[in-house]
């Protein structure tokens, strides 16, 4: 098992941590749509989605590897950054490099229509996070992706209340979809496609 101090230094980019928290502003229903009582610039996507409020303060406190700092994630995914170090994720002619846990059961062509959250990998990173992730350790596979686009937003869902919004459950709803309106998104979603699945052990080799 990996020390305290060894995982402090490969703390993910998109990782929360303690001091990353704040009381939850309130909600309300303006316009068809959740909406906080007063919204600044940064709390609507250009989509019109309204995002979780979560303090910027990477590396105050003891890392949180359950939680994921919403607009850090946002920012990789957007600019398909490495998920660990935040530099460009790493690209072949097979296309950008994931890191994800194997679902090939889940379709024959899986992960290609995939709605994935986790952003991509740089190649050293892969290297360490198979190294200290016990759920990657166990089964993961290296994805390249030639074509992959941000389609909406996972978070909690809203119906309208008789107070408040009323939360509903946890889903991931694509941005064509009118849900969205009633998202408190966290974090940003794509669509996979064009998709060369190998072992993970193949990061290994530079041609991966």
């Amino acid at each position: 098992m990996p020390s305290p101090e060894a995982l402090l230094e490969v703390t993910p980019y998109v990782a929360a941590w303690s001091e990353e928290q704040a009381p939850m502003p309130t909600l309300v229903e303006r316009a068809g749509r959740i909406a906080y009582q007063r919204e600044g610039l940064f709390d609507r996507d250009r989509h019109g989605a309204l995002w979780a409020r979560t303090p910027m303060r990477p590396g105050k406190g003891r890392p949180d590897f359950a939680r994921v700092h919403p607009l850090r994630q946002r920012r990789a995914m957007e600019k398909l950054l490495c998920q660990v170090c935040a530099k460009p994720a790493d690209r072949s002619e097979e296309g950008t490099l994931w890191l994800l846990i194997d679902r090939r059961g889940d379709w024959p062509d899986w992960p290609a229509a995939a709605a994935v959250l986790e952003p991509p990998v740089c190649l050293l990173c892969a290297l360490v996070s198979l190294r200290y992730c016990p759920a990657l350790r166990e089964s993961a596979v290296a994805v390249r992706v030639r074509t992959s686009h941000v389609i909406g937003v996972y978070g909690v869902l809203y119906k309208p209340g008789p107070l408040h919004p009323v939360p509903v459950g946890v889903e991931t709803v694509r941005y064509s979809d009118p849900r969205v309106r009633w998202v408190q998104a966290e974090r940003l979603a794509r669509e996979l496609s064009e998709c060369t699945v190998k072992p993970a052990e193949a990061i290994t080799d530079l041609t991966v």
